[in-house]
Protein backbone atom coordinates (compact mmCIF):
# COMPACT_ATOMS: atom_id res chain seq x y z
CA UNK A 1 0.00 0.00 0.00
CA UNK A 2 1.41 3.38 -1.02
CA UNK A 3 2.00 5.97 1.63
CA UNK A 4 0.91 9.59 1.41
CA UNK A 5 3.71 12.03 0.86
CA UNK A 6 4.41 15.04 3.10
CA UNK A 7 6.96 17.83 2.64
CA UNK A 8 8.54 18.77 5.94
CA UNK A 9 10.25 22.12 6.40
CA UNK A 10 13.39 20.60 7.83
CA UNK A 11 16.34 22.24 9.54
CA UNK A 12 18.13 19.27 11.03
CA UNK A 13 17.52 20.78 14.46
CA UNK A 14 15.86 19.17 17.43
CA UNK A 15 12.19 19.78 16.68
CA UNK A 16 12.16 18.95 12.98
CA UNK A 17 14.42 15.92 13.47
CA UNK A 18 12.01 14.48 15.99
CA UNK A 19 9.03 15.32 13.78
CA UNK A 20 10.58 13.71 10.72
CA UNK A 21 10.97 10.42 12.55
CA UNK A 22 7.49 10.68 14.05
CA UNK A 23 5.92 11.25 10.61
CA UNK A 24 7.83 8.25 9.27
CA UNK A 25 6.60 6.09 12.14
CA UNK A 26 3.04 7.31 11.47
CA UNK A 27 3.22 5.97 7.92
CA UNK A 28 4.08 8.97 5.77
CA UNK A 29 6.72 9.26 3.07
CA UNK A 30 8.63 12.32 4.25
CA UNK A 31 10.29 14.68 1.81
CA UNK A 32 12.78 16.71 3.82
CA UNK A 33 12.96 20.25 2.49
CA UNK A 34 15.64 22.76 3.52
CA UNK A 35 15.44 26.42 2.54
CA UNK A 36 18.90 27.86 2.15
CA UNK A 37 18.58 31.37 3.53
CA UNK A 38 22.25 31.75 4.27
CA UNK A 39 22.40 29.86 7.55
CA UNK A 40 25.79 28.34 8.34
CA UNK A 41 24.74 24.71 7.96
CA UNK A 42 26.40 21.64 6.52
CA UNK A 43 23.73 20.51 4.06
CA UNK A 44 25.41 17.17 3.39
CA UNK A 45 25.31 16.43 7.11
CA UNK A 46 21.66 17.49 7.28
CA UNK A 47 20.89 15.31 4.27
CA UNK A 48 22.49 12.29 5.94
CA UNK A 49 20.55 12.98 9.12
CA UNK A 50 17.30 13.29 7.18
CA UNK A 51 17.70 9.95 5.43
CA UNK A 52 18.86 8.29 8.64
CA UNK A 53 15.69 9.56 10.28
CA UNK A 54 13.45 8.05 7.61
CA UNK A 55 13.15 10.62 4.81
CA UNK A 56 12.50 9.26 1.32
CA UNK A 57 13.67 12.39 -0.49
CA UNK A 58 15.68 15.52 0.28
CA UNK A 59 15.66 18.98 -1.32
CA UNK A 60 17.79 22.04 -0.63
CA UNK A 61 16.45 25.15 -2.34
CA UNK A 62 18.68 28.22 -2.56
CA UNK A 63 16.45 31.16 -1.66
CA UNK A 64 19.11 33.59 -0.44
CA UNK A 65 18.85 36.09 -3.29
CA UNK A 66 15.05 36.17 -3.19
CA UNK A 67 15.05 36.43 0.59
CA UNK A 68 17.37 39.42 0.74
CA UNK A 69 16.16 41.24 -2.38
CA UNK A 70 12.40 40.75 -2.04
CA UNK A 71 11.94 40.43 1.71
CA UNK A 72 14.79 41.97 3.71
CA UNK A 73 15.29 44.95 1.38
CA UNK A 74 11.53 45.56 1.26
CA UNK A 75 11.42 45.69 5.04
CA UNK A 76 14.40 48.06 5.13
CA UNK A 77 12.59 50.37 2.70
CA UNK A 78 9.80 50.61 5.26
CA UNK A 79 12.29 50.96 8.16
CA UNK A 80 10.18 48.22 9.69
CA UNK A 81 10.47 47.30 13.35
CA UNK A 82 7.97 45.39 15.46
CA UNK A 83 7.15 46.93 18.82
CA UNK A 84 9.93 49.44 18.35
CA UNK A 85 12.85 47.00 18.43
CA UNK A 86 12.51 43.72 16.53
CA UNK A 87 13.75 43.84 12.92
CA UNK A 88 11.57 40.86 11.85
CA UNK A 89 14.35 38.47 10.82
CA UNK A 90 12.33 35.31 11.49
CA UNK A 91 9.03 36.82 10.36
CA UNK A 92 10.44 37.73 6.94
CA UNK A 93 11.97 34.28 6.46
CA UNK A 94 8.80 32.23 6.95
CA UNK A 95 6.86 33.30 3.82
CA UNK A 96 9.80 32.66 1.49
CA UNK A 97 10.43 29.29 3.18
CA UNK A 98 6.77 28.42 2.64
CA UNK A 99 6.93 29.45 -1.01
CA UNK A 100 9.80 27.04 -1.55
CA UNK A 101 8.00 24.31 0.38
CA UNK A 102 4.90 24.68 -1.81
CA UNK A 103 7.02 24.42 -4.94
CA UNK A 104 8.66 21.21 -3.65
CA UNK A 105 5.25 19.78 -2.74
CA UNK A 106 3.95 20.36 -6.25
CA UNK A 107 7.13 18.99 -7.79
CA UNK A 108 7.03 15.78 -5.75
CA UNK A 109 3.24 15.29 -5.78
CA UNK A 110 2.87 15.67 -2.01
CA UNK A 111 -0.59 16.16 -0.53
CA UNK A 112 0.64 17.50 2.78
CA UNK A 113 3.09 19.94 4.27
CA UNK A 114 4.48 19.92 7.79
CA UNK A 115 6.65 22.07 10.03
CA UNK A 116 8.24 22.08 13.46
CA UNK A 117 6.45 25.08 14.90
CA UNK A 118 4.68 24.54 18.21
CA UNK A 119 1.08 25.39 19.03
CA UNK A 120 2.31 28.25 21.19
CA UNK A 121 4.30 30.22 18.63
CA UNK A 122 3.97 32.59 15.71
CA UNK A 123 5.61 30.37 13.11
CA UNK A 124 2.69 27.96 12.85
CA UNK A 125 0.53 30.90 11.80
CA UNK A 126 3.13 32.27 9.39
CA UNK A 127 3.69 28.95 7.64
CA UNK A 128 0.05 28.04 7.34
CA UNK A 129 -1.29 31.45 6.32
CA UNK A 130 1.36 31.62 3.61
CA UNK A 131 0.50 28.11 2.43
CA UNK A 132 -3.20 28.93 2.41
CA UNK A 133 -2.51 31.89 0.15
CA UNK A 134 -0.16 30.05 -2.21
CA UNK A 135 -1.60 26.53 -2.30
CA UNK A 136 -4.94 26.19 -0.51
CA UNK A 137 -5.23 22.57 -1.68
CA UNK A 138 -2.34 21.47 0.54
CA UNK A 139 -3.17 20.26 4.03
CA UNK A 140 -0.92 20.80 7.02
CA UNK A 141 0.15 18.09 9.45
CA UNK A 142 1.24 19.80 12.66
CA UNK A 143 2.49 17.28 15.23
CA UNK A 144 2.86 19.88 17.98
CA UNK A 145 -0.92 20.38 17.85
CA UNK A 146 -1.73 16.65 17.98
CA UNK A 147 -2.27 15.17 21.47
CA UNK A 148 -0.65 11.87 20.47
CA UNK A 149 2.56 13.78 19.80
CA UNK A 150 2.63 16.47 22.48
CA UNK A 151 1.55 14.08 25.24
CA UNK A 152 4.69 12.09 24.50
CA UNK A 153 7.00 14.98 23.56
CA UNK A 154 6.00 17.41 26.28
CA UNK A 155 9.02 19.65 25.97
CA UNK A 156 12.63 19.88 24.99
CA UNK A 157 13.78 17.24 27.48
CA UNK A 158 11.44 14.62 26.02
CA UNK A 159 12.40 15.70 22.49
CA UNK A 160 16.08 15.21 23.29
CA UNK A 161 15.27 11.80 24.82
CA UNK A 162 13.35 10.82 21.67
CA UNK A 163 16.26 11.93 19.49
CA UNK A 164 18.69 9.91 21.59
CA UNK A 165 16.42 6.86 21.42
CA UNK A 166 16.44 6.97 17.63
CA UNK A 167 20.13 7.92 17.31
CA UNK A 168 19.46 11.37 15.85
CA UNK A 169 22.26 13.86 16.66
CA UNK A 170 20.99 17.34 17.52
CA UNK A 171 22.60 20.63 18.49
CA UNK A 172 20.62 21.22 21.69
CA UNK A 173 21.80 19.58 24.90
CA UNK A 174 20.58 19.52 28.46
CA UNK A 175 23.42 21.91 29.34
CA UNK A 176 22.64 24.24 26.43
CA UNK A 177 18.90 23.91 25.96
CA UNK A 178 18.03 27.10 24.10
CA UNK A 179 16.71 26.94 20.56
CA UNK A 180 18.26 28.95 17.74
CA UNK A 181 17.14 29.81 14.22
CA UNK A 182 19.47 31.45 11.72
CA UNK A 183 19.27 33.07 8.32
CA UNK A 184 21.29 35.68 6.46
CA UNK A 185 19.46 38.49 8.25
CA UNK A 186 19.81 37.31 11.84
CA UNK A 187 19.94 34.55 14.40
CA UNK A 188 17.28 34.19 17.09
CA UNK A 189 17.45 32.45 20.46
CA UNK A 190 14.58 31.36 22.66
CA UNK A 191 13.37 28.68 25.08
CA UNK A 192 15.27 26.88 27.81
CA UNK A 193 17.02 29.19 30.24
CA UNK A 194 15.86 32.19 28.19
CA UNK A 195 12.26 31.62 29.25
CA UNK A 196 12.99 33.50 32.47
CA UNK A 197 13.10 37.15 31.30
CA UNK A 198 15.00 38.11 34.46
CA UNK A 199 18.01 35.97 33.54
CA UNK A 200 20.80 37.42 31.44
CA UNK A 201 21.75 35.37 28.37
CA UNK A 202 25.08 33.57 28.74
CA UNK A 203 27.94 35.22 26.91
CA UNK A 204 28.83 32.07 24.98
CA UNK A 205 25.36 31.86 23.43
CA UNK A 206 25.95 34.59 20.85
CA UNK A 207 27.22 33.46 17.46
CA UNK A 208 27.25 36.35 14.98
CA UNK A 209 28.60 39.23 17.04
CA UNK A 210 31.35 40.15 19.44
CA UNK A 211 30.22 41.46 22.79
CA UNK A 212 30.27 45.29 22.59
CA UNK A 213 32.73 45.55 25.48
CA UNK A 214 35.09 43.20 23.62
CA UNK A 215 34.74 45.01 20.28
CA UNK A 216 37.68 47.06 18.92
CA UNK A 217 38.60 50.26 20.72
CA UNK A 218 38.83 52.12 17.40
CA UNK A 219 35.86 53.31 15.35
CA UNK A 220 35.29 51.66 11.99
CA UNK A 221 34.03 54.01 9.29
CA UNK A 222 32.02 52.67 6.36
CA UNK A 223 30.08 54.17 3.48
CA UNK A 224 26.92 52.68 1.95
CA UNK A 225 25.50 53.86 -1.34
CA UNK A 226 21.81 53.44 -2.14
CA UNK A 227 19.79 53.44 -5.35
CA UNK A 228 16.03 53.70 -4.99
CA UNK A 229 16.30 52.65 -1.36
CA UNK A 230 18.46 49.59 -1.98
CA UNK A 231 22.08 49.31 -0.87
CA UNK A 232 24.24 48.83 -3.97
CA UNK A 233 27.80 49.76 -2.91
CA UNK A 234 29.83 49.31 0.24
CA UNK A 235 32.93 51.49 0.55
CA UNK A 236 32.73 52.16 -3.18
CA UNK A 237 32.48 48.48 -4.18
CA UNK A 238 29.35 47.29 -5.99
CA UNK A 239 27.74 44.32 -4.23
CA UNK A 240 24.69 42.20 -4.91
CA UNK A 241 22.11 42.04 -2.09
CA UNK A 242 23.34 38.73 -0.64
CA UNK A 243 26.96 39.84 -0.69
CA UNK A 244 26.05 43.23 0.76
CA UNK A 245 24.24 41.74 3.74
CA UNK A 246 26.92 39.09 4.24
CA UNK A 247 29.69 41.70 4.34
CA UNK A 248 27.73 43.98 6.64
CA UNK A 249 27.12 41.03 8.96
CA UNK A 250 30.87 40.56 9.27
CA UNK A 251 31.52 44.26 9.82
CA UNK A 252 28.68 44.69 12.28
CA UNK A 253 29.49 41.47 14.07
CA UNK A 254 33.06 42.43 14.86
CA UNK A 255 31.86 45.79 16.19
CA UNK A 256 29.26 44.31 18.53
CA UNK A 257 26.30 45.66 16.58
CA UNK A 258 22.76 44.34 16.33
CA UNK A 259 22.08 42.55 19.64
CA UNK A 260 18.68 42.92 21.25
CA UNK A 261 17.04 41.11 24.16
CA UNK A 262 13.29 41.72 24.26
CA UNK A 263 9.95 40.55 25.56
CA UNK A 264 7.53 40.70 22.63
CA UNK A 265 3.83 40.18 22.07
CA UNK A 266 3.23 37.00 20.11
CA UNK A 267 0.37 37.00 17.63
CA UNK A 268 -1.20 34.06 19.42
CA UNK A 269 -1.68 36.22 22.50
CA UNK A 270 1.15 35.53 24.94
CA UNK A 271 4.33 37.33 25.83
CA UNK A 272 7.63 35.70 24.91
CA UNK A 273 11.31 36.48 25.36
CA UNK A 274 13.59 36.51 22.34
CA UNK A 275 17.25 37.34 21.93
CA UNK A 276 18.42 38.37 18.47
CA UNK A 277 21.62 39.19 16.61
CA UNK A 278 21.03 41.28 13.48
CA UNK A 279 24.34 43.03 12.73
CA UNK A 280 24.13 43.73 8.99
CA UNK A 281 20.47 44.63 8.76
CA UNK A 282 20.78 46.96 11.76
CA UNK A 283 23.44 48.92 9.87
CA UNK A 284 21.38 48.94 6.67
CA UNK A 285 18.31 50.18 8.51
CA UNK A 286 20.17 53.02 10.22
CA UNK A 287 21.86 54.15 7.00
CA UNK A 288 18.65 53.96 4.99
CA UNK A 289 16.64 55.91 7.51
CA UNK A 290 19.30 58.59 7.60
CA UNK A 291 19.31 58.98 3.81
CA UNK A 292 15.52 59.28 3.76
CA UNK A 293 15.83 62.31 6.04
CA UNK A 294 17.76 64.00 3.24
CA UNK A 295 15.68 62.87 0.25
CA UNK A 296 12.05 62.46 1.36
CA UNK A 297 9.58 65.21 2.15
CA UNK A 298 8.31 65.50 5.69
CA UNK A 299 4.87 64.41 4.51
CA UNK A 300 6.15 61.19 2.98
CA UNK A 301 8.27 60.44 6.05
CA UNK A 302 5.22 60.98 8.25
CA UNK A 303 3.09 58.76 6.01
CA UNK A 304 5.67 55.97 6.13
CA UNK A 305 6.06 56.30 9.88
CA UNK A 306 2.29 56.11 10.26
CA UNK A 307 1.94 53.00 8.11
CA UNK A 308 5.12 51.24 9.23
CA UNK A 309 3.63 49.68 12.39
CA UNK A 310 0.86 48.15 10.30
CA UNK A 311 3.40 46.76 7.83
CA UNK A 312 5.46 45.33 10.70
CA UNK A 313 2.39 43.81 12.36
CA UNK A 314 1.26 42.13 9.13
CA UNK A 315 4.73 40.72 8.50
CA UNK A 316 5.10 39.59 12.11
CA UNK A 317 1.75 37.81 12.04
CA UNK A 318 2.30 36.04 8.72
CA UNK A 319 0.23 38.05 6.25
CA UNK A 320 2.89 38.53 3.58
CA UNK A 321 0.83 37.14 0.70
CA UNK A 322 -2.17 39.44 1.11
CA UNK A 323 -3.69 42.33 -0.82
CA UNK A 324 -3.16 44.62 2.17
CA UNK A 325 0.56 43.98 2.28
CA UNK A 326 0.82 44.29 -1.51
CA UNK A 327 -0.69 47.79 -1.21
CA UNK A 328 1.81 48.75 1.47
CA UNK A 329 4.73 47.38 -0.54
CA UNK A 330 3.61 49.38 -3.58
CA UNK A 331 3.56 52.53 -1.48
CA UNK A 332 7.01 51.77 -0.09
CA UNK A 333 8.42 51.24 -3.59
CA UNK A 334 6.98 54.54 -4.79
CA UNK A 335 8.47 56.33 -1.78
CA UNK A 336 11.97 55.14 -2.68
CA UNK A 337 12.13 56.81 -6.11
CA UNK A 338 14.54 59.50 -4.87
CA UNK A 339 16.26 57.62 -2.05
CA UNK A 340 19.59 57.73 -3.83
CA UNK A 341 22.91 58.68 -2.31
CA UNK A 342 25.65 57.83 0.17
CA UNK A 343 25.72 57.61 3.94
CA UNK A 344 28.89 57.42 6.01
CA UNK A 345 28.66 55.74 9.41
CA UNK A 346 30.93 55.23 12.39
CA UNK A 347 30.64 51.84 14.10
CA UNK A 348 31.86 51.59 17.66
CA UNK A 349 31.17 49.02 20.38
CA UNK A 350 27.55 48.30 19.43
CA UNK A 351 26.76 51.82 18.23
CA UNK A 352 25.89 52.97 14.71
CA UNK A 353 26.39 56.70 14.20
CA UNK A 354 25.64 58.33 10.82
CA UNK A 355 28.14 61.15 10.35
CA UNK A 356 27.53 62.34 6.79
CA UNK A 357 25.12 61.90 3.93
CA UNK A 358 24.89 63.20 0.34
CA UNK A 359 22.50 62.82 -2.57
CA UNK A 360 21.93 64.31 -6.00
CA UNK A 361 18.22 64.10 -5.11
CA UNK A 362 18.57 65.95 -1.82
CA UNK A 363 15.76 68.24 -0.65
CA UNK A 364 18.20 70.09 1.58
CA UNK A 365 18.95 73.69 0.60
CA UNK A 366 21.88 75.05 2.54
CA UNK A 367 21.14 78.67 1.69
CA UNK A 368 17.48 78.46 2.70
CA UNK A 369 18.29 76.88 6.05
CA UNK A 370 21.40 78.93 6.81
CA UNK A 371 21.50 81.02 9.98
CA UNK A 372 24.00 83.34 8.25
CA UNK A 373 23.37 85.64 5.27
CA UNK A 374 21.20 83.55 2.94
CA UNK A 375 21.52 86.04 0.02
CA UNK A 376 17.75 86.45 -0.15
CA UNK A 377 16.95 82.75 -0.48
CA UNK A 378 14.37 82.99 2.30
CA UNK A 379 12.26 85.93 3.44
CA UNK A 380 11.81 85.62 7.18
CA UNK A 381 8.86 88.03 7.20
CA UNK A 382 6.84 85.36 5.36
CA UNK A 383 6.76 83.39 8.61
CA UNK A 384 4.43 85.98 10.16
CA UNK A 385 1.54 85.12 7.87
CA UNK A 386 2.31 81.40 8.09
CA UNK A 387 2.03 81.44 11.89
CA UNK A 388 -1.03 83.70 11.80
CA UNK A 389 -2.97 81.30 9.57
CA UNK A 390 -1.98 78.22 11.53
CA UNK A 391 -2.92 79.86 14.81
CA UNK A 392 -6.53 80.55 13.71
CA UNK A 393 -8.01 77.24 14.96
CA UNK A 394 -6.07 77.53 18.23
CA UNK A 395 -7.47 81.03 18.83
CA UNK A 396 -10.97 79.77 18.07
CA UNK A 397 -10.58 76.98 20.62
CA UNK A 398 -9.22 79.39 23.21
CA UNK A 399 -12.19 81.72 22.66
CA UNK A 400 -14.63 78.85 23.13
CA UNK A 401 -13.02 77.82 26.39
CA UNK A 402 -13.56 81.29 27.84
CA UNK A 403 -17.30 81.26 27.11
Amino acid sequence: MSRDKVVLAYSGGLDTSVILKWLDLKGYDVVAYVADLGQRDDYEEIKEKAFASGAVDFHVVDLKEEFVKEFVYTSVKFNAVYEGRYLLGTSLARPVITKGMVEVARKTGAKYISHGATGKGNDQVRFELSAAALAPELKAIVPWREPEFFNKIKGRKEAMDFAAEHNIPVKATSDQPWSSDENLMHISFEAGILEDPAKKPPKDMFELSTSPEDAPDEKEVIEIEFEKGEAVKLNGKALKPVDMLSELNKIGGRNGIGRIDIVESRYVGMKSRGVYETPGAAILMEAHRDLEGLTLSGGVINLKDTLMPRFAQLVYAGYWYTDELDCLKAMAEKSQEYVNGKVKLELYKGNIVPVSRESSDSLYDELVVSMDDDLGAYNQTDATGFIKLHSLPLKAEAKRKKQ
